[in-house]
């Protein structure tokens, strides 16, 4: 047995004291060093052990306290510490190194609490289990909105591994196989699994947003995790999770799934369906698990130019699901949208520039005489022959008359209104069954 007084000296911009302490008087155990940190105070001074109890810091006698009382005293304790510790035997089994599995830093709501945003007050008590496990050795990990993926942060040149990543994108689990074979089949299960709970998710979400809905869409068509690719030197760490969500009318983009009801309410990023298109959708570049790397892109008309966005997907069939889930979002907000109008000059004059989906192309000028606006010119989708613009406010018409194209001064970027022209008329098209 060794009693001794240590006196540890530290910045604490540079790590702190660096360990970590369990027992507390609770637990009916001292409190004891569980844990040091190599190459920080506590480790540098070569003087304290795991198993080391804490008998006081800075004269403040711990041999009473609880854990949390231990903890507040550490963190007051300054940059010069004096520690009293006292090696005791009877508590090694209680410092014994814990097994791999809980180790695992993941932190979520335990699988019985199906409400987004709802914290469980108490642990769940542990589920029965027909194998003799002790349950000890075991981590349970919630599938739902869990990430599945291969070779996102961590190379496989084995191409034996795939990864989970937590909703709120803060952990993740690299899980190894015995071979490539093995590694897929884990893979397309877990993911599976991790689908079929997409509806629920769905429900969910649905049920805690209520009448408000979300970016003023009451339905919520499609929700998952894509791996956007951004902008960098090194492939993989260009490679992010995202969380895309398809409303009636926009694409909303996360960086990690929302708990509570105002997070849904401030996306990253948010796109109308009807200024977005699908511009790219199949292989790509190699990739080690499918042969070739499967991916989309979209692009979407804003008033400071056009937005790109590239995704990678992990299968032939989930690439298949989200372009058909963005064209035919696109068509439908088309469908229910039906007409929008915009500010604009023609010939000098204040006008009006409306786009329907039936009815074409109008031009209006307001009338204080009348009670309704006069129309100067109207013209069907059937009639344009040529669209285009030059990227900075000039939107140009050609509907085949003698004068040849129309210039319509839109004041601002005219993308926004070229990519919508561009869904009215896919959406009519493949109204007439025209696309595939």
């Amino acid at each position: 047995m060794r009693t001794h007084n240590h006196i540890l000296t530290w910045h604490q911009e540079v790590g702190g004291l660096g360990i970590s302490i369990k027992g507390g008087k609770e637990n009916k155990m001292p409190i004891l060093i569980s844990k040091i940190f190599k190459g920080l105070a506590a480790d540098q001074t070569e003087a304290l052990y795991v198993g080391d109890a804490i008998l006081s810091v800075n004269g403040a006698d711990l041999r009473d306290a609880t854990h949390d009382e231990a903890v507040q005293v550490l963190k007051r304790a300054g940059k010069e510490v004096l520690l009293e510790v006292k090696y005791m035997r009877e508590a090694t089994p209680y410092i014994k190194k814990n097994s791999p599995v809980l180790e695992l830093g993941w932190e979520t709501l335990p699988p019985e609490s199906p409400r987004l945003g709802f914290v469980p007050t108490e642990s769940p008590s542990p589920p029965p289990f027909s194998l003799h496990l002790d349950y000890k050795d075991r981590k349970s990990i919630p599938l739902k909105m869990c990430y599945v993926t291969r070779s996102l942060y961590t190379p496989d040149p084995e191409n034996r591994q795939f990864e989970l990543h937590s909703p709120d994108c803060k952990h993740t689990v690299v899980l190894r196989c015995k071979d490539p074979t093995m590694a897929q089949a884990w893979f397309n299960t877990v993911q599976a699994n991790t689908n079929n709970l997409t509806p629920k998710v769905i429900a969910e979400v649905k049920e805690q947003l209520g009448r408000t809905g979300l970016a003023g869409s009451r339905e919520i068509r499609h929700i998952g995790w894509l791996a956007e690719k951004t902008t960098g030197e090194n492939v993989r760490q260009s490679l992010k999770p995202t969380l895309i969500v398809l409303t009636e009318k926009d694409m909303l983009i996360y960086h990690s799934m929302p708990r509570m009801k105002e997070a849904w309410f401030s996306p990253a990023h948010t796109y109308p369906l009807l200024a977005t298109r699908l511009v790219h959708s199949g292989a790509g570049k190699a990739s080690p698990q499918l042969g070739m790397e499967l991916s989309f892109a979209t692009r979407t008309g804003t008033r400071q130019g056009i937005e790109t966005h590239l995704f990678r997907v992990e299968s032939n069939s989930s690439l298949s699901s989200w372009t058909r889930q963005i064209v035919q979002g696109c068509h439908k907000a088309a469908e229910l949208i039906k007409e929008i109008t915009t500010t604009c000059t023609y010939r000098t004059q204040e006008c009006r520039l409306a786009i329907h989906y039936e009815n074409g192309f109008s031009i209006l000028k307001e009338a204080p005489e009348v009670s309704s606006p006069k129309l100067i010119w109207q013209y069907s989708f059937e009639k344009l022959k040529n669209s285009s613009d030059d990227g900075v406010r000039m939107l140009y018409l050609d509907f085949g008359g003698r004068d040849g194209d129309i210039q319509i001064d839109l004041h601002s970027c005219p993308k926004p209104i070229v990519f919508i022209i561009h869904s009215f008329l896919s959406a009519k098209i493949a109204r007439l069954g025209l696309l595939a």
